[in-house]
């Protein structure tokens, strides 16, 4: 199931974010995209190849280096194996909404649950409170550590853009994001930003990697630009528009693209 609902992002942002990126692109460091080094996490290097498959348990049998699977609804047994395959394996962890069908779902006192995001079962979270959404966070990134994962996909991160139901604000937003990052670091877990392409100049050295959505869709895939200038990878999908028309253009950025079904099963149409 695709995890992002519409977002409305605000046009003040995202042309900060416009201004941005050339001077971004100029100064950003290179990394050399290898596997985890001595005190750092992996960081996965622009262009690879990726899947990522959120509905039910993982199917291991696409031959690709990275994978991309629900951190609840996976074994380390399940890591394990891909793992023995030669891949590199990112957990998907809700970070932004309070899901119904978690087992932790009682962790959550009822003051930080906000509107319904869209999806069935779920309710923005008040990412103002850090100090009781962190415990939570990271008790869910040592999931994710305990199990095996190479990295963590936190979903979710653009509240600030939405209808929420709390008044939350762009620094509301950088505060708690650099928290999730920080958090996945701590644990050794390379840590992706899933979106949010408003914030990507204020966060791209906090983020190893970015995960994308549709940017071919609503013309946006440039704004990804930084991290690719600073070697590290953007996994990019879109669900609507054909390959033969996404594809050259996200070749061009280098982008690791591919066509997928909103229900991320292990269907997948790459670039």
């Amino acid at each position: 199931m695709r995890r992002l609902p519409p977002v409305l992002v605000v046009a003040v942002a995202v042309m900060a974010a416009l201004a941005a990126v050339a001077a971004l692109a100029a100064c950003s460091g290179g990394h050399d995209g290898a596997a985890t080094r001595a005190g750092r996490p992996w960081q996965p290097r622009p262009g690879l190849a990726w899947q990522w498959q959120l509905d039910g348990r993982v199917d291991p049998s696409v031959d690709v280096p990275v994978y991309d699977i629900d951190g609840f609804e996976n074994t380390a047994s399940d890591v394990a194996r891909l793992h023995r395959d030669g891949r590199k394996v990112i957990c998907y962890v809700n970070v932004g909404a309070w899901e119904d069908f978690r087992p932790d779902r009682h962790a959550f006192p009822r003051e930080v649950l906000g509107r319904p995001n869209g999806w069935h079962g779920e309710r923005w979270l008040d990412i103002r409170q850090v100090s009781t959404l962190r415990p939570v966070m990271e008790r869910r990134f040592d999931m994710c550590r305990d199990k095996g994962f190479d990295a963590v996909e936190p979903d979710l991160v653009e509240g600030y853009g939405n209808d929420t139901g709390f008044p939350l604000t762009a620094h509301d937003q950088l505060r708690y994001n650099r928290m999730i990052a920080d958090i996945a670091h701590e644990r050794g877990l390379a840590v992706g930003l899933k979106n949010d392409l408003a914030q990507i100049p204020h966060l791209l050295d906090d983020f190893d990697f970015a995960v994308n959505e549709e940017c071919a869709q609503y013309g946006e895939c440039a704004l990804l630009e930084p991290f690719i200038a600073a070697g590290k990878a953007v996994f990019h999908v879109e669900y609507a528009e054909r390959t033969a028309d996404f594809c050259p253009a996200a070749r061009g950025l280098r982008l690791s693209s591919m066509l997928k079904k909103p229900e991320l099963g292990t269907w997948r149409e790459p670039c």
